[in-house]
């Protein structure tokens, strides 16, 4: 059947196929192929007509014999073709031969070159870490850890990195049979304090040792994934501390992680974006200012007060919470111990804010933080994101994967007496959120799915229903962030990778565009002493050093004076 359709095809598209009969017919067939493979729903037959612009006739034949061998499949229900089995059989038997030193050789040489540094290939060999390859610089380190040694995995960079996408059992297990041997004063000996910075690690994406295998040297690096997410091996950057600053090694944390996917053909967190589009061009706006410079790696969760007037903000990847003064352009930081996703002023004094997977509260004054609530407890690999308090003190909260394994993510309600309730669930990249002015609708956004949906809103019950995409943002225009919502119910939205916040009318249409001038925007909220200042908060995590050089303000917070009146954000009433 499939050989009488092909040779049915080659015959459509003979006129401008003059090599070997079928070629032109395979080369449109692995074209749609490929198609239906970046579309996780699938596509429909319309869809694939408009990108193919193929023939109805011809795409008709093409698609019967993909699926008459297997390699896609229709489904019924949605309409959609989908991948098929037998390329999932064909993709066991490439990764059951692949040759991590032979795929991973242009990419070492590339970084050594890159980078000027010794670069190292290393796979999980029992309890420790086996160096199978490297590239050298002239002056090689002196020290018994070229091919063939081994390291440490609590203390090497390339150890952390694969530990930290192991999957939590095979970590724990890992970590239980081996002794965190001290091998200088500074390698994490403490179990806890471990698991947070592999935490960490995997939500950076690279990990970074500093002295913790040798003293005076330090390295970054990034875990090469198979096709299911597990770690196969880490490519590092290895060398002096004094050539490899702190700052030096996040920089070229981008470049492990580039070339780690580029090993294995990208496969493993497609979520983790690399890509930065182009600024856009013209002149930086007058309405747009630089307030408080800082050069956190990300940015987010401003909440603004006009009581202290001041603006609370927190970097995530560099765990801290952060404390704005966007007149004298200053902040001060605490530092805190696991990822954090915002910081919100309660009623009763103090901060309520996320860390990892708890709903915590905060005494900037003394340090001291305790826990109000757990919903995350059954899924420990899952960390809070965004989140805001409604009008009547209760925190809603969206979650997601660490490693960001899509439908993991939660919307979660926080009650003022601690109690919690999971609201929704299925959300890839759980982000932004918001209310309409006369607290009808909430607005809740994916990012990774590039949808702000809406919800019906019920203010004195506080439950929601009628699930809806309400803006689904194009990809060329970057990827839907954090949120605010004016007095007027327009959104303000922060676009990472975009450049720019966008403001959407009630009816989710386009009203204006504000170029900034960094790439990822990550959060904005309304403030000032009229209400009428957006604050926008950015991040600087895994971008070159090509692109902080043309955006070298990324990580700090922006000010855009907007003529609008914006709503206050509410404290959380616990």
């Amino acid at each position: 059947m499939a050989k009488v359709q092909l040779e049915a095809i080659d015959k459509e598209v003979a006129n401008d196929t003059h090599g070997v009969p079928g070629v032109q017919a395979l080369t449109r067939g692995i074209q749609i192929v490929d198609a239906v493979a970046a579309e996780a729903r699938g596509l429909r037959f319309t869809e694939l007509l408009d990108q193919t612009q193929l023939p109805k006739g011809t795409l008709h034949r093409l698609l019967q014999a993909l699926v008459d061998e297997r390699l896609l499949a229709f489904d019924t229900r949605d309409q959609v073709y989908r991948l098929a089995p037998r390329l999932f059989q064909w993709a066991h038997k490439v990764w059951d031969n692949f040759d991590l030193r032979g795929a991973a050789e242009p990419e070492l040489a590339r970084l050594r070159d890159l980078t000027g540094e010794a670069i190292r290939l290393g796979v999980l060999d029992g309890d420790s870490v086996l160096y199978i390859d490297q590239r050298e610089v002239p002056q090689p380190l002196r020290l018994n850890n070229g091919v063939g040694s081994r390291a440490a995995p609590h203390a090497s960079g390339l150890g952390k990195a694969i530990l930290a996408h192991l999957s939590l059992e095979k970590r724990r297990a890992l970590l239980d049979g081996i002794e965190l041997e001290r091998l200088t004063p500074n390698t994490i000996v403490n179990p806890e304090e471990l698991s947070r910075q592999l935490d960490l690690t995997k939500a950076r994406g690279y990990a970074v040792s500093v002295d913790e295998q040798h003293i005076g040297i330090s390295s970054v690096a990034a875990p090469v994934l198979n096709h299911r997410g597990e770690p196969i091996g880490a490519i590092g950057i290895i060398g002096p501390s004094f050539r490899l600053p702190v700052d030096r090694l996040h920089a070229f944390g981008r470049d492990v992680i580039e070339a780690a996917r580029r090993t294995s053909g990208n496969f493993g967190e497609f979520a983790m974006s690399l890509a930065v589009k182009p600024r856009p061009l013209g002149p930086d706006r007058a309405d747009v200012r630089c307030v408080i410079p800082a050069s956190t790696f990300l940015g987010e969760g401003p909440h603004w007060s006009p009581e202290h007037k001041k603006l609370y903000f927190v970097d995530i990847l560099a765990p801290a919470v952060h404390t704005g003064d966007p007149v004298k352009g200053t902040y001060t930081s605490m530092q805190v111990p696991e990822l954090i996703g915002f910081v919100i002023p309660r009623s009763r004094g103090g901060f309520v804010a996320a860390m990892h997977g708890e709903v915590r509260g905060i005494d900037l004054a003394t340090g001291d933080i305790t826990t109000i609530a757990r919903p995350e407890a059954d899924r420990p690999g899952n960390r809070f994101n965004d989140g805001k308090c409604d009008r009547r003190g209760r925190l809603w909260a969206g979650t997601l994967a660490i490693d960001t394994t899509p439908d993991q993510g939660r919307l979660w309600r926080v009650d003022p007496d601690g109690r919690t309730r999971e609201m929704d669930r299925g959300f890839h990249v759980s982000n932004g959120l918001g209310w309409s002015p006369d607290d009808r609708t909430m607005y809740f956004t994916d990012t990774n799915r590039q949808t702000i949906y809406a919800y019906d809103f019920d203010l004195e019950s506080g439950e929601i229903a009628n699930r809806r995409p309400f803006i689904v943002v194009p990809e060329a225009e970057g990827k839907p962030d954090g949120m605010t919502v004016d007095a007027e119910g327009f959104l303000w939205i922060a676009h990472w990778d975009g450049w720019c916040v966008t403001r959407y009318d009630p009816d989710g249409k386009v009203e204006r565009v504000v170029h900034l001038p960094v790439p990822r925007p990550t959060s904005c909220v309304f403030g000032g002493p009229d209400m009428q200042t957006l604050f926008v908060t950015s991040a600087r995590i895994r971008l070159s050093a090509a692109q902080l050089a043309e955006a070298p303000l990324s990580g700090s917070v922006f000010a855009i004076d907007t003529g609008i009146k914006g709503q206050a954000a509410q404290m959380f009433a616990g």
